[in-house]
């Protein structure tokens, strides 16, 4: 059986993102492609790789019948996808690539976000899309909310970790770089290419970026009680990927040990032998995790590093991969692709 879906958003990064992986995925059918200011183009013309697919034309959302829509993936910006998906039909699944619904409680959306959240009754109905910590919650969900891709990034490093009780909660650090396609395909001064080339630079300093809603959400769950961890992301001149490493106290083998045994069973999260470095290379393109583990010359102390590709692992391939599970289809269809190397 073939579903169909509409992306909304499709003329940005992650609506590319979704329009590549769909494009070989057996049980997914593309129907409907909105975008805002480039309504009325062919994809061809805003993504020109995507010109071998026969694609419907970009139109706007109001212009889409979603009477024969199953699924509707919604790559549109922050605060936006509120107010649209209020306005979905109730048949349609919706996975939501946006921030709108990822904090459950509208006070941390609005102090994170800097607005007041204007459908808390559909927050209510959200299920954090974190897909291999959530996914019987996600195979029963209409709408879920995809993560942060740096929150997704530090979650698989941490979340055994902290469930195990392995490391010391009040002492995390976590060291984030990003590529450049994480800030979006709107035009911004600091993502130019004579800004960004040899060049890296700490940004959301002091703890003000906005994942740490929901670092601080997901870990307190977890643990029972608050979780506040140190966290600084870094921009650096690459276009994909993100590479977190977290110093922790506790003992590496047992660091190491339980993150083998929590992601054992999981296709698409790979924990290296012991004393290896997953690299962001070896996961561009692609919807794997890579997690490496190391001692330190201190006793007592454990570096954890884990790669993901913030386009497809950290955001579109996750939406797919929530998208099988909402649709009662196998959670890896279509996403078996291999990294892009070099």
């Amino acid at each position: 059986m073939t579903h169909t879906v509409a992306i909304l958003g499709a003329s940005g990064y992650t609506g590319a993102e979704l329009v590549r992986l769909i494009a070989t995925h057996p049980s997914l059918s593309i129907a409907a492609l909105s975008a805002d200011r480039k309504a009325g183009m062919e994809m061809a013309e805003v993504f020109p790789h995507l010109r071998h697919l026969d694609l419907p034309k970009l139109v706007k959302i109001e212009e889409i019948d979603f009477a024969g829509i199953d699924m509707v993936f919604c790559a549109l910006p922050h605060a936006t996808s509120q107010a649209v998906i209020k306005e979905l039909p109730d048949h349609v699944k919706i996975v939501d690539l946006s921030a709108d619904f990822r904090l459950r409680d509208p006070a941390e959306y609005e102090k994170w976000y800097g607005k007041p959240h204007s459908a808390p009754e559909l927050q209510k109905q959200a299920v954090y899309g974190l897909t291999e910590f959530y996914r019987d919650d996600i195979r029963n969900a209409r709408l879920v909310a995809g993560t942060g891709c740096n929150a997704a990034t530090g979650q698989f490093a941490l979340r055994p970790l902290i469930g195990a009780g392995v490391i010391d909660i009040d002492d995390i650090i976590v060291d984030l770089k990003a590529g450049a396609s994480g800030a979006g395909r709107s035009l911004k001064e600091h993502l130019l290419f004579s800004e960004m080339f040899e060049n890296v630079k700490g940004y959301s300093l002091g703890g003000t970026h906005r994942h740490l809603g929901e670092f601080d959400q997901e870990f307190s769950v977890i643990a029972g009680r608050p979780v506040n961890i140190q966290f600084t992301p870094h921009l650096i001149p690459a276009t994909r990927g993100i590479l977190v490493t977290c110093y922790l106290k506790g003992d590496p083998e047992a660091v190491h040990q339980t993150l083998a045994s929590a992601y054992e069973e999981e296709v698409f999260v790979e924990v290296l032998p012991l004393g290896q470095a997953p690299a962001m290379k070896d996961i561009r393109g692609s919807n794997f995790v890579h997690i490496g583990v190391a001692g330190d010359r201190l006793s007592g102390r454990a570096t954890v590093i884990a790669v993901l590709d913030n386009l497809t692992k950290g955001s579109s391939g996750q939406a797919i991969q929530n998208a099988n599970l909402m649709l009662g289809l196998p959670e890896t269809e279509g996403l078996m692709l291999a990294p892009l190397y070099p």
